[in-house]
């Protein structure tokens, strides 16, 4: 099918979702991959990890609106960047979709999650307590957009060393379909102030987020 949402949040900052209906010989013949890349790809199992990784490559192409070659590796933390141009970038999939945000604005985070009730049984390593205090009857859809406000901000700060229980904190919120959440980040021995809006997407979460703000 392709692309199935697309929003310019603003003049520097856009995001696309695709679905993913072709195989991953039809996603190959959309892309042209260096030694690197193919190397990379041909580490992947066969099936929907192949699938991901290459709906992400179609949909930066789509974006920088080019069916040229483009360099998109990863730092020594696993976070895409694009050398060659001016934008941070933040992907993400599951199931079957696939998603990228671009920045101009500084670096960003997007997650997308599909919603199951497993989720009720891990809250506890990715919440404390007194986040989970405000979790309405334990809502999953709010669980949800708790996690993906917690990866996308994960995501953001590229570094492997955070932990979303220990390092990562929501402030309290009323849940609706489509919001905005304050995640407060401590890092470095400073903390940071996140506005990490989120979104109900047919059975998925989504949830994504750009600006920062160092609190006092």
């Amino acid at each position: 099918m392709g692309l199935v949402y697309l929003r310019e949040l603003n003049a520097d900052t856009k995001f696309a979702i695709w679905k993913i209906e072709e195989t991953a010989e039809e996603l190959l013949s959309k892309l042209q991959l260096d030694e690197r890349e193919k190397a990379k790809y041909e580490t992947f199992a066969k099936g929907k990890r192949r699938q991901h990784w290459l709906a992400t490559r179609v949909l930066l192409r789509m974006l920088l609106k080019t069916e040229l070659y483009i360099n998109c590796p990863s730092d020594e933390n696993g976070k895409p960047y694009l050398p060659d141009y001016p934008y941070e970038i933040s992907l993400t999939h599951s199931f079957d979709y696939a998603a990228v945000l671009m920045s101009k604005k500084g670096a960003c985070g997007i997650d997308l999650e599909i919603v199951k009730d497993k989720i009720v049984r891990i809250k506890e390593k990715f919440m404390k307590e007194r986040e989970l205090a405000f979790i309405q009857q334990e809502n999953i859809e709010q669980l949800y957009a708790c996690w993906c406000a917690k990866e996308a901000v994960y995501k953001l700060q590229g570094n492997k060393g955070v932990s979303f229980l220990e390092h990562m904190t929501i402030l309290p919120f009323q849940y609706k379909p489509q919001g905005v959440l304050t995640l407060l980040l401590k890092k470095n021995k400073k903390t940071y102030s996140f506005q990490v809006y989120y979104e109900k997407f047919q059975e998925y979460m989504l949830a994504y987020v750009v600006d920062t703000v160092e609190a006092t």
